[in-house]
């Protein structure tokens, strides 16, 4: 990514120059925004008619990766909805910061802090979670990092750390939510994949690897914990406007001009890119009444991306 894109200046000449470049830039960004897909950090509450009606009155949820993103937007819209929430996350000031958000709007939350990577910690929050509303009706695996370098340019650490984070995360907080689950006899899972399991791109080699793992990890525990009446599906975000895809320091002139450009050169279908509210509302329609025999599948909110074969070309070319 080009840093002297989007730095903020004072010189008039120099905002139009950086604009300018932002939008030439479009493709090498827009790769790196459709690879991370859909862990990323939201602002601001969801909004929209499944706030406050109720559907999950009296139910606990558990979220992982609670404290921004399309995680925060969740846990928001999960609350709105009359569930009690509890949600871990790495960034306690982020955690705490959400937890009070929901509850100033009459909600239920509790953050708890917890690394998706550590078995330990993931048992704990999950079992914590579980012991404070008496169970575990929903669990929404979201915790996730993302990856933009080719594969010879990454280390094996950070291979390690990605696939530890988006899959073995998961797997870990199944294993943990399920005995819960089957002592009460049902239970939904939902676990964030992304459109990139579907659509990869150069750069995202470990992201889109780890995302694919998730679907296959969906698609067993399906078969394995259906007969006892626990649904598990996967979630395929698209590229969602949020700071994660947003890099720091752009002005919101710039971004929104940025924005422009991307819809059309990257999301066939809707040509603009997803709000963390929209992505919150779709899990909400899953782990709902109104999915009952839907179980082992991989559900892309995607805009269309996956729909279509078109390819990246450089802005103002």
């Amino acid at each position: 990514m080009d840093t002297n894109a989007v730095k903020t200046t004072t010189n008039t000449s120099s905002a139009a120059m950086a604009r300018r470049s932002l939008l030439s830039g479009a493709a090498a960004l827009g790769v790196a925004g459709a690879a991370l897909g859909g862990t990323a950090h939201a602002t601001g509450a969801p909004t929209g008619s499944h706030a406050m009606d109720g559907r999950f009155q009296g139910k606990s949820v558990l979220i992982t990766g609670g404290t921004s993103g399309i995680g925060r937007a969740t846990a928001q819209a999960f609350a709105a909805a009359g569930a009690r929430v509890g949600f871990c996350g790495r960034r306690a000031e982020l955690g705490r910061q959400v937890e009070r958000e929901i509850q100033d709007a009459g909600g239920e939350a509790t953050y708890i802090r917890a690394d998706v990577r550590v078995a330990a910690q993931v048992q704990s929050f999950v079992d914590r979670v579980a012991s404070r509303y008496g169970g575990i009706d929903v669990a929404f695996n979201n915790a996730g990092i993302g990856s933009g370098k080719l594969p010879h340019e990454m280390s094996i650490e950070e291979w390690d750390d990605v696939q530890a984070t988006n899959a073995r995360g998961v797997f870990l907080a199944i294993k943990y939510e399920i005995p819960h689950m089957l002592r009460a006899g049902a239970g939904v899972i939902i676990c964030t994949s992304s459109s990139a399991a579907e659509q990869a791109r150069p750069n995202g080699a470990a992201y889109t690897a780890s995302k694919r793992a998730v679907q296959g990890i969906v698609k067993a525990a399906a078969l394995a914990y259906g007969p006892k009446g626990i649904r598990l599906n996967a979630l395929l975000p698209g590229t969602t406007d949020t700071p994660f895809v947003r890099p720091p320091g752009i002005p919101d002139t710039d971004w929104a001009e940025y924005k422009r450009a991307f819809g059309p050169l990257n999301i066939d279908g809707l040509q603009r890119m997803a709000e963390s509210a929209e992505i919150a509302r779709a899990v909400l329609g899953l782990a709902s009444d109104d999915f009952p025999y839907m179980t082992g599948a991989s559900v892309a909110v995607d805009g269309g991306s996956t729909a279509g074969r078109k390819m990246i070309q450089p802005s103002g070319a």
